[in-house]
């Protein structure tokens, strides 16, 4: 893995060495209007996030224009007939189920070579990540767009990403995600409130391409869970595939999607989404606060988990709940 780890270290560099202070581009003429204006929130949403438990850091204030779609390209994957991913392991971050490509070709042909070697595999474009400490993370070009939701979109990612500035468990990527998604979705609509107003149009626009994108989460998690029970069921191979193709040609349907979807997708979204239900039991035990359940999610630690990469949140959660949110 020496060139994907070469690319990671050169697309890193690129990246800082294109940074700008924020107060520099905020002033500057010659950048888009609605890209100025957003970028003057950043201190303000840090700054709510910090007041909300989250940790103070030097994060977000540059700005990187990329001039490119993604940040990088996240190549994933899978076994055919079961959720089980590829994974790798890397010094400090310990097993990861993706890789992030910053050449959109690199991760293509990359892709391809893990489904000739009997795999399935997924390449998604991702708008941000964090570095986890090691740099100063910029705003990125790719956080930003001029969509009526742009203000709350930007706001749940430099959230989101802040989450896992506060608090990561190396080698398990279901936790960290789904930490990170669940503070960045529901302080961004809290922090929208303050800023804004709730029955602001910038508002509503979030909460409605939220909505959207909780249904669409609801029609992968019901696929996710037929498969699973396919795959452990005692068909044969020939029908098992049979009747895969036709849940995922529903769901590929049902959600409109650009690209084909496999299990390599479907584990990212579990990845990403898996512990929602437990979550929001802890945030409703820790009286909605999210300081208090940002100190409670800070004694999990690895020992907290029976195996790296666990999926299966509720054994690590639930005794927070029962608690009643102990330690928050």
């Amino acid at each position: 893995m020496s060139g994907y780890l070469v690319q990671a270290a050169e697309g890193q560099l690129k990246i800082l060495a294109s940074r700008r202070p924020l107060d520099e581009v905020i002033a500057d003429p010659a950048e888009p209007p609605h890209v100025r204006r957003l970028l003057a929130e950043v201190p303000g949403i840090k700054a709510f996030g910090e007041s909300q438990g989250l940790k103070p850091t030097k994060n977000y204030d540059t700005y990187a224009d990329l001039k490119r779609p993604a940040v990088v390209w996240v190549v994933g994957a899978s076994k055919e007939l079961e959720f089980s991913p590829k994974k790798w392991t890397f010094p400090l971050v310990g097993s990861v189920p993706y890789l992030g490509w910053f050449d959109k070709e690199d991760a293509l042909r990359h892709a391809q070579e893990l489904r000739e070697e009997g795999w399935e595999s997924d390449v998604r474009p991702a708008m941000a990540f964090s570095t986890l400490g090691w740099f100063d993370d910029p705003v990125l070009s790719t956080m930003i767009d001029d969509d009526a939701d742009a203000l709350g979109g930007l706001a749940d990612v430099v959230l989101h990403e802040s989450t896992h500035a506060t608090h990561y468990v190396d080698g398990q990527t279901a936790f960290n995600e789904s930490i990170a998604n669940f503070v960045g979705d529901n302080m961004a609509v809290l922090w929208l409130d303050k800023r804004v107003g709730p029955d602001a149009a910038e508002k509503r626009a979030f909460v409605d391409f939220d909505a959207r994108r909780k249904r669409r989460a609801a029609l992968l998690h019901a696929a996710y869970e037929q498969l699973d029970a396919l795959y452990k069921g005692d068909l044969p191979i020939t029908a098992k595939r049979a009747q895969k193709a036709i849940i995922l040609g529903r769901l590929r349907t049902e959600t409109l999607a650009r690209r084909a979807i496999n299990n390599a997708t479907l584990f990212e979204f579990k990845s990403y989404h898996g512990g929602e239900v437990e979550l929001t039991r802890l945030f409703l035990a820790c009286g909605k606060s999210f300081p208090r359940l940002i100190r409670a999610l800070r004694r999990v630690s690895k020992s907290s988990f029976s195996e790296p990469q666990q999926r299966d949140l509720r054994s690590v959660l639930g005794p927070l709940v029962d608690a009643g949110c102990a330690g928050g």
